[in-house]
Formats: C-alpha cells, sequence, structure tokens
C-alpha cells in the first residue's frame, strides 16, 4: 500500500502542538511498525503522488480550508477535536469563518473514514458534522518514549539550575487559549497557596511568553490581582527530554481544561512518575486513569484536588505513581499504528 500523509502540522505552528505531535509520532511508528508499505509526505493537495493509494490528512480545522473537496484519492482525516464548534461563544468564526465551515464539513462527510482520538471526539463529529458514527474510528494517541521516571540526579540538578525550580512546585503545560482554564487554575492555585504557602506553580510553553496573545495578558492581571506573581515560574518552550525531568520532580501536574479532544500532558505526566489532578469531563474522563478528579468550573473542587494530592501519604502517593505509570502503557504508538493501518484497509476494502 502506498500511504500519502499531509506533514502539514509538523512545517508550521502547529509543530509542537497536539496535531505537530501527532502527525511526527503517527508517521515515525508507521514506519517502524508497518515497514511492508510506502509512504509518502506532501504539504499541499495538489502534491499527492498520482500513484498513492490512500490520503491521510491527519488534521481538521473547521474555519480553515485544510482539506479540498474534490478527491481523485480514497481519503482519511483525523479529527483531534471539534471545541470551536461546542463553544461558539468563546470562539467566534465570524461570517468567513462559517462559510469556511461549510466547505470544510463538505468535504469531511466525502472522506472515505474518520478517525478520532477519543470517544469524546467521536460523538462531537457525529452531532455536529452529522456523520455515521459506523464511519468514524477511534484511534487513542500516546505519550513517546521519552516520557519515563527520570532518576538520575546529575540530569534533575542540572535542570532544576537552568529553570530554577523550587522544591515543591506544581505544573501546567499547555496552551493558554479558554477551554485551557488557566485563570480558573490560577485562583484556585491561589486559595491552595492560603494553606501550602511553599509551593510554586510551573507554567511550560511559548504562549506564557507572549505578552501580544489577549489570553496570555488576562492571565496576567489574575496573577497580579492575586499578588502570587512570586509563586510563579515561567520556562517558555521545553523539550521532551527536559519536560520528561520536569514531570517526575513535580509534585503534580494539573490538567484543568473545560474541553479537550484527547489531553497528551496527561499520559505524559503519568509515564514520568508525576501525579496528575484532571478536570472530569469530556475526552479527559476516558483517558485519566488513575488520577485525582476535580470539577473544572468550581474552584474549591480544584483547591481541594490540590489539598489532597499533597496531603497523600508516602504510601498512597507511591501507590499512585505506580498505577498512573502502569496506566500509561496502555496507550502505545506502536498500537496507534496498527489501528490506523487497519483503518487504511477498512477504506480500500
Amino acid at each position: 500500500m502506498h500511504v500519502a500523509i499531509s506533514s502539514l502540522p509538523i512545517s508550521n505552528s502547529h509543530s509542537a502542538r497536539g496535531t505537530g505531535v501527532y502527525t511526527k509520532e503517527l508517521i515515525k511508528a508507521l514506519k517502524k511498525y508497518e515497514p511492508q508499505h510506502s509512504y509518502t509526505l506532501f504539504t499541499h493537495a495538489k502534491d499527492v503522488p498520482i500513484d498513492a493509494d490512500i490520503v491521510h490528512y491527519p488534521y481538521f480545522d473547521p474555519f480553515f480550508l485544510t482539506l479540498p473537496l474534490r478527491k481523485r484519492v480514497p481519503t482519511v482525516v483525523t479529527v483531534h477535536d471539534l471545541i470551536p464548534l461546542v463553544f461558539p461563544d468563546k470562539f467566534p468564526a465570524g461570517i468567513r469563518g462559517m462559510i469556511k465551515w461549510q466547505i470544510q464539513k463538505a468535504a469531511l462527510r466525502k472522506s472515505g473514514r474518520i478517525i478520532t482520538v477519543s470517544e469524546c471526539s467521536k460523538n462531537d463529529v457525529r452531532r455536529l458534522v452529522g456523520i455515521d458514527e459506523r464511519k468514524i474510528d477511534v484511534v487513542y494517541s500516546a505519550a513517546t518514549d521519552v516520557y519515563q521516571n527520570i532518576t538520575n540526579s546529575t540530569v534533575l540538578n542540572k535542570l532544576k539550575k537552568k529553570y530554577a525550580l523550587p522544591e515543591n512546585y506544581f505544573m501546567y503545560v499547555g496552551d493558554v487559549n479558554w477551554n485551557k482554564n488557566i485563570p480558573g487554575m490560577i485562583r484556585a492555585f491561589a486559595d491552595f497557596l492560603k494553606k501550602s504557602n511553599g509551593y510554586h506553580l510551573v507554567l511550560v510553553g511559548r504562549a506564557f511568553l507572549d505578552g501580544t496573545l489577549r489570553e496570555t495578558r488576562v492571565i496576567r492581571s489574575v496573577i497580579q490581582e492575586l499578588q502570587i506573581a512570586d509563586h510563579m515560574i515561567y520556562t517558555g518552550y521545553v523539550t521532551d527530554e527536559a519536560l520528561a525531568g520536569l514531570y517526575s520532580m513535580a509534585s503534580c501536574s494539573l490538567e484543568p481544561s473545560y474541553y479537550e479532544g484527547f489531553g497528551l500532558p496527561v499520559l505524559e505526566s503519568m509515564a514520568s512518575g508525576c501525579p496528575v489532578l484532571v478536570a472530569d469531563n469530556s475526552s479527559l474522563s476516558e483517558i485519566a486513569g488513575p488520577s485525582v478528579r476535580v470539577d473544572a468550573g468550581n474552584i474549591e473542587s480544584m483547591t481541594s484536588g490540590m489539598n489532597r494530592i499533597v496531603s497523600l501519604s508516602s504510601q498512597d502517593k507511591i501507590k499512585l505513581i505506580a498505577e498512573g505509570i502502569s496506566w500509561s502503557k496502555e496507550f502505545s504508538w506502536e498500537k496507534t499504528a496498527k489501528e490506523t493501518m487497519s483503518v487504511y484497509e477498512k477504506v480500500l476494502g
């Protein structure tokens, strides 16, 4: 089988985000675990090889024209989430965006099959696009092998020095979009500090350093209002290798989103031996496994969850970490590649 895969997500601003990681790791895993097939990467639909048996677009954006309406080769599309359509008041599309959505919706309906990265996203595609669920396959993503519990003291001490890390800290990894619920997380952390003043919050991601973003300005305003700037640490972009070390030393990883299509940091944290506090909603409820679950819309619930994490006995913490590591191994890129290949085979009959 000759598979043509769009590499656009790894050649633009999404390369370090969920769709970019998914595309990069899927391509790598397909070549490793399904080497009997050939693979060609392309960036524009006009560059699809004439002899391709199937085309895979590993991303979908409702408000940008990422799919061709006319498809001369059977097509598979991965839809990570439809959050802008689930919360239209928070992600206004405008007239042009809505026109593009109608074109994208028509193009998606004409695809051979659709892959979603969670049951939650599958339900959203069925509900919001009107596609028969029998045409949709759920194929989960995974943390890469880089994420493991780092215990090498030399490596960890270098990271502590580089990022000025304190002894006790929580961490958040990701973007600053509305659905991430960063202001709510910070308010919960501020309440947590009233009883546990010796903790810091490490915010990982380029967006936290970008003052041109409205969301970042809102976050900074909340931090200033709560007078907890001395408890905040901003790392900017962090490599996967360094991130595994940061997770390994953290007291807890926070995933407080209102809604996610998957939530990769949950599995990365667990694989690295870090306890996870996670919002019990959307796809997060599917993949969270052994974790402390909270209500993303309730500050008190999130604060209580933070208190529960730091109050764990040594035995209970070790148990939670071990269960998290075990749970993360239920997801693998080998499994993702093989299940994706099965979807290709369904399309080709």
